[in-house]
């Protein structure tokens, strides 16, 4: 597939939902949004992205890069570090065993498309817990049919000391105002090519390196189609979806995050980098 790199900008000329997106770094037409595209089948993407006339270099600040119609999702327990990790938090540590060895994943709702934050936003930690840390992953991006279109980085922002006290607190712990991160762009592509990702993390506090790890894609206990097609089995997704991949990196359980660190995220080609607040 030849490369296709959507990008979200603020706009206010008439641009669908208030913002104007981009294909390679020049603005589509102001009535081209992302809903529209992901009605479209796998098959017909390209060719009409191709066909689209394309205007001026994009120039305005850029927004994270989905819009109110989609919903994003998340999944859990899909690396065996997070297994070990949630294991180590919680009170009942056998049901991460559980979901990690059965046949049906962990999928929860992250947040609404107009939710999430971009690169270069803030991003929140809950003012109510003592135990935070950012999560790294694949963010999947999904067409109405349940074809995986290619992907978007995300932090998935997590209190540990909610979801470990009881596991009904999952919602608590990842779902809150600023706690979604996803972005810069979406990178189309085809599954096949999703394999062997290399994702990093960065924690940066004062200046200094606080914490830092990598993995990959090819860590994974399940593959991207097998949590496509349970996201999608008994739910519509009239514009398409996000779905977040689980994470492989986690900071040991002495850290937390703090109001001022600078959290950086690799994903493939894609980093978004931003700050904490609370």
């Amino acid at each position: 597939m030849s490369r296709y790199y959507l990008t979200r900008h603020a706009a206010s000329n008439g641009a669908a939902n208030g913002a104007r997106w981009a294909l390679n770094g020049r603005y589509l037409p102001a009535s081209i949004n992302l809903s529209l595209l992901m009605e479209l089948p796998k098959a017909a993407l390209a060719g009409m992205l191709d066909a689209l006339p394309l205007g001026a270099a994009a120039d305005a600040p850029a927004l994270a890069p989905v819009e109110a119609g989609q919903e994003i999702w998340a999944s859990g327990v899909t690396y065996l570090r997070s297994r070990q990790a949630r294991e180590s938090e919680s009170s009942v540590a056998d049901v991460y065993q559980r979901v990690y060895d059965a046949e049906r994943p962990e999928i929860f709702m992250k947040a609404a498309g107009w939710r999430a934050v971009g690169n270069g936003d803030q991003f929140r930690i809950r003012k109510d817990s003592q135990w935070n840390v950012p999560e790294p992953e694949l963010v999947l991006v999904i067409n109405r049919q349940g074809e995986i279109i290619g992907y978007t980085a995300g932090n998935d922002a997590s209190s540990r000391d909610i979801e470990g006290e009881n596991p009904l607190y999952l919602p608590q712990a990842k779902v809150y105002n600023q706690s979604c991160v996803v972005g810069p762009g979406i990178l189309l592509a085809d599954v096949d090519a999703l394999s062997n990702v290399p994702i990093s993390l960065e924690i940066r506090r004062g200046g200094a390196v606080a914490f830092e790890g990598e993995t990959s894609t090819n860590n994974m206990k399940r593959n991207f189609q097998e949590l496509a097609d349970y996201l999608f089995m008994e739910v519509a997704f009239p514009h398409g979806a996000l779905l977040m991949t689980g994470t492989g990196i986690v900071p040991g359980d002495d850290f937390t995050l703090q109001p001022g660190d600078m959290v950086k995220i690799t994903v493939g080609e894609l980093t978004i980098e931003n700050e904490t607040a609370q």
